[in-house]
């Protein structure tokens, strides 16, 4: 993903897998996909940001790239290394989600909103978080 060599319709176009009329993303947005556009610019995937700063209580903040982007949301709240670990497994997810949702809508046909996918997020970091800490307690109930 840092060094954009995704299997992204730009990435595939440039290769000559695919037309270069295919290249655009695949929300719609009119814009030619990449790994800066899907995890980060456009308006459908990286609309799960600000959701995700504001569960986990961040004011936010706002860079295009994808590699200052991870470094400014693991080291915000500097702090300990468990929370930055546990920021740093919050991206990853994040980033996976959303390339998830990309391929769900490409090969498909399924979409899901932003909203869905900051449930997708909450679920996957309490069961990764359970996986790692057995011992590791919580509900899945939501209010």
């Amino acid at each position: 993903m840092f060094c954009d060599r995704l299997p992204t319709k730009t990435n595939m176009a440039n290769r000559g897998v695919i037309y270069p009329e295919a290249r655009f993303c695949v929300a719609e947005c009119g814009h030619p996909e990449d790994a800066q556009h899907i995890f980060l610019l456009c308006p459908h995937f990286g609309s799960l940001w600000p959701l995700v700063q504001a569960w986990i209580g961040f004011d936010g903040f706002d860079t295009q790239v994808i590699q200052n982007h991870l470094n400014q949301f693991i080291y915000y709240s500097g702090g300990l290394k468990a929370r930055r670990n546990f920021l740093h497994l919050i991206w990853l997810l994040c980033s996976w989600i959303l390339w998830n949702e990309r391929n769900n809508q490409l090969f498909k046909n399924q979409e899901c909103n932003s909203y869905q996918l900051l449930e997708k997020v909450k679920y996957y970091s309490l069961w990764w978080l359970k996986a790692k800490h057995v011992t590791f307690v919580f509900g899945t109930q939501m209010c």
